[in-house]
């Protein structure tokens, strides 16, 4: 299992085996331009995040390092100076136990030499019954009347919420916490490739990896 959604796409690869698309890997714009600036020192135009990476479970074990360390090479001769990346380490299941999104700390980031750069700022999630996030930027837009808020209310009305619901500020955080679980979530690991000696020069410094431990414990629910 994995997330239904895709972040908006800047280069998407395939990987096939014997003509037959096994792998995909979808590098994208980051949902906050600093999490490029930030890293690399460069425009944000300059560097993508690797959004997305599935597999099919008959690649082999080496696959994944592979078709991303291939990827990356593409990615230098378009002119790209950096990637980040994000691992979540939380497993995150639906109210009927179904996986939505396995949880892992970046182990093929790790055989890439990618630089660990830490966790994100903790905080608390608020979880669907079908166990996808409902985050916050989203429900800003949905507040403020925005464009692309449609399934959203489609979501919240297929598991409960009435019309009323989206009437006031008030209304709608009423119909949140009824609707939703809240999930305290310690914040996911970054990490950071930089494609030229000059970019790598200017990047933070590489922490220790994270362990296994995390993935050990009990998946959310």
């Amino acid at each position: 299992m994995y997330l239904k959604s895709t972040p908006p796409s800047r280069w998407r690869f395939g990987l096939f085996r014997r003509g037959v698309l096994v792998g995909v890997a979808v590098f994208s714009y980051p949902v906050n331009d600093r999490s490029i600036t930030n890293v690399f020192q460069i425009p944000v135009a300059d560097g993508v995040e690797l959004g997305r990476l599935v597999l099919l479970d008959e690649v082999p074990g080496n696959g994944e390092s592979f078709f991303v360390a291939r990827c990356f090479h593409q990615l230098k001769r378009e002119g790209i100076a950096g990637v980040v990346s994000f691992a979540d380490p939380v497993t995150r299941v639906a109210v009927d136990g179904a996986v939505v999104a396995p949880g892992h700390i970046g182990t093929v980031y790790k055989a890439l030499s990618g630089a660990y750069l830490g966790r994100s700022t903790p905080r608390t999630l608020r979880i669907l019954p079908d166990g996808q996030v409902l985050s916050e930027r989203t429900l800003q837009k949905l507040r403020a009347g925005e464009r692309g808020t449609r399934a959203l209310q489609a979501t919240l009305l297929h598991f409960g919420a009435s019309e009323a619901s989206f009437a006031t500020t008030e209304a709608l955080q009423a119909a949140v916490r009824q609707l939703t679980r809240p999930v305290r979530h310690g914040g996911v690991h970054k990490y950071a490739w930089g494609f030229t000696p000059a970019v790598r020069k200017k990047m933070p410094r590489s922490l220790p990896y994270p362990d296994l431990a995390p993935l050990l414990q009990k998946p959310t629910i």
